[in-house]
């Protein structure tokens, strides 16, 4: 039986909140671990960091709780609940939970909220089963205790864990496989720890190689040859694509929880560093590129771009290497900073501070290459940063909780140049000019709105040489959505999307068969689809003829555990999207 929160005088707060849970739960998706609800899936996806690690501390006007409860508390906020609102519990796209407020609001004023949730996004987690009535009851004591700060990661720490498995000067002096590496595909299996490199012209498995958990982002060195893989555990692997068959050469753990990671590609500089931008804690590292060995290590820490307050925990988002400066573009989240890091010296380094918006999250270069437009996810809106001049050109309202991977270039036949994106909040697909010489009028402005299939997009993809715009809907709870794509003729946006079914292609059995991440070949006439089944699940990649967008292949393969991301060697060596 569930405990009856109203009986204990919540009152109206409770019955309002008791009223969107049921609309909540209705939606309630199939389980990822320690996820729940579309948004609440992608915002508050369990931490890597291990609760053990956090040291607990206690308020003395708090509610007590024993080290048994202590212990299942820090399990369940890290799992479900850093995410949204920062380990250190300071807000992050959540509200602040620390003790200056919650003693405050109480013990009974939290197990409401916990239990019922709130329209503005906290997920029901008593109503919804997902939390028992001890757990709500332990989680809103434990709110009122000093959050339990996980340890730093420091130059020590990286070092030791360090490895170089084949020194550079003992690695092939010329490609030693067949293999067309232009074509290569780099594809994370995200529940395994590793990733597939898959040979793009036989569409065979080339090697399973072994990564950090859940794998963010790859990303490939200026000259084509290393692959530069990411897991949300914090570990960067380096993994050399000459050797007869492609593998890890380097490894090295820069934090406790990670997303992003590049290398640089500016002439002269091309493979010399590589950068990885950690959660926790919040700083970046640069390093060698051909070993990863740590060379400097830069914290985030510092004060928001609009309250100009100071917060403890500022995640790096996003990462991109400069074509205009020997530089990297470091986007940080909480402060709405994004930085300008030149690694001409790194002795003497110089970061160059670019106010923008808060929760800036990912993002891709336009067409030309100057312009870096990054989705500040929670403040709804894209900020446009000049890479040439290191300015903020513009702040672009859009619609809700923006999400374009890199985004997609196109030209659109009424208003020239322009990058588009999708959101997980809203159906919408925001189209924004990008041409200030020849459309200046269209220039960081919403041209037009097109409109999805639904909420939940993740990722929206075209190529240079394709006419087709792809938008994925990953995370709808509405599963005809989650598991097809919509597609638009880009010479005639006025036309309604075609829905394609990814997933019934793919003859997959049970599960969820989540459809994410549209991907081209280097020639652009075939798109990659990930069918993210369950980790016991058969999984596949579809792949589709882009111009007929009929099937063309489907690969299965036992070892393709939970694919999500993937990366065209080419088109991520040359920002082609």
């Amino acid at each position: 039986m569930k405990f009856n929160y109203l009986a204990l005088g919540a009152g109206l707060m409770a019955a309002t909140a008791l009223s969107i849970s049921v609309a909540m739960a209705a939606e309630k998706p199939e389980k990822h671990p320690g996820t729940g609800g579309a948004e609440m899936r992608y915002q508050g996806a369990p931490t890597t960091i291990k609760p053990e690690e956090a040291k607990e501390a206690t308020a003395p006007d708090a509610p007590g709780l024993n080290k048994q409860e202590f212990a299942r508390a820090k399990q369940i906020y890290f799992e479900r609940c850093a995410g949204c609102h920062g380990v250190l519990r300071k807000g992050a796209t959540g509200k602040p939970l620390t003790p200056d407020i919650t003693i405050k609001k109480g013990s009974i004023y939290l197990e409401t909220f916990i239990n019922y949730g709130s329209p503005a996004g906290m997920p029901n987690w008593g109503s919804s089963g997902e939390l028992s009535h001890d757990d709500v009851d332990i989680m809103a004591r434990y709110l009122q205790h000093e959050p339990p700060t996980p340890p730093e990661f420091g130059l020590t720490d990286m070092k030791a864990s360090w490895k170089v498995m084949v020194p550079p000067e003992k690695r092939p002096k010329k490609q030693m496989n067949n293999i067309n590496l232009k074509n290569v595909f780099s594809v994370t299996l995200r529940d395994s720890g590793e990733v597939a490199v898959i040979d793009g012209d036989t569409k065979k498995i080339v090697n399973i190689v072994k990564t950090g958990y859940a794998v963010h982002i790859s990303r490939v060195s200026a000259s084509g040859r290393y692959l530069y893989v990411i897991g949300r555990d914090a570990k960067v692997n380096l993994i050399d694509l000459w050797m007869e068959k492609p593998d890890n050469v380097a490894e090295i753990k820069i934090g406790l929880e990670a997303r992003s990671v590049d290398t640089s590609k500016y002439k002269g500089y091309e493979d010399k560093y590589a950068i990885a931008g950690a959660y926790w804690p919040p700083q970046y590292v640069l390093m060698k590129g051909d070993t990863l060995e740590p060379l400097k290590v830069v914290a985030t820490r510092g004060m928001t771009v609009d309250t100009q307050e100071y917060h403890p925990e500022p995640r790096v988002a996003s990462i991109v290497a400069s074509h205009f400066h020997p530089e990297f573009v470091v986007n940080v989240k909480e402060t709405g900073q994004t930085l300008m890091v030149n690694y001409a010296d790194i002795n003497n380094l110089k970061v160059t501070s670019i106010g923008t918006a808060r929760f800036l999250h990912d993002g891709g270069w336009d067409s030309t290459k100057r312009y870096f437009l990054v989705a500040a996810n929670q403040s709804h809106k894209i900020a446009v940063v000049d890479a040439k001049e290191n300015k903020l050109v513009k702040l672009v309202d859009v619609g809700k909780i923006p999400h374009p991977g890199r985004g997609a270039n196109f030209v659109d036949p009424k208003y020239g140049p322009v990058w588009a994106t999708g959101h997980l909040g809203d159906e919408t697909i925001a189209v924004i000019g990008t041409d200030p010489v020849k459309h200046k009028n269209q220039a960081w402005k919403v041209v037009r709105t097109l409109k999805g299939q639904g909420g939940g997009s993740l990722f929206i993809k075209t190529h240079p040489k394709s006419k087709n715009l792809w938008v994925d809907t990953a995370l709808n709870p509405n599963p005809e959505i989650s598991q097809s794509v919509a597609v638009y003729d880009i010479n005639n946006l006025d036309k309604p999307y075609e829905v394609v079914k990814i997933a019934e292609m793919a003859g997959l059995g049970e599960g969820p068969k989540r459809v994410v991440q549209p991907e081209y070949n280097q020639k652009g006439d075939e798109v990659w689809f990930s069918v993210w089944n369950g980790k016991e699940q058969e999984s596949a990649i579809v792949i589709l003829d882009d111009k007929t967008r009929k099937l063309k292949h489907v690969i299965k393969d036992k070892r393709l555990v939970t694919p999500t991301g993937k990366f065209n060697v080419y088109n991520t060596q040359h920002d082609v999207y």
